[in-house]
């Protein structure tokens, strides 16, 4: 749904000013390749912060609920 909302705005811009939409045709490509590296970067930051998370939780999963009577 989110591409074909994308396209009718972009049909839209082409309607109104045809230059700046095939600037952003030209340029979308180059925006998602500099942009690239950092979501990568996110994506190993976000492991390393779960790999941590685990690490300190990994003694209560070990020991497990304890039942009280």
């Amino acid at each position: 749904m989110k591409v074909v909302l994308i396209f009718f705005v972009w049909c839209l811009l082409l309607l109104l000013c045809w230059p700046l939409a095939l600037l952003a045709l030209v340029l979308a490509p180059l925006v998602w390749l500099i942009a690239l590296p950092f979501r990568i970067a996110g994506l190993c930051f976000g492991a390393v912060f779960s790999l941590v998370r685990a690490l300190f939780c990994l003694p209560a999963r070990l020991l497990g609920p304890r039942d009280h009577p």
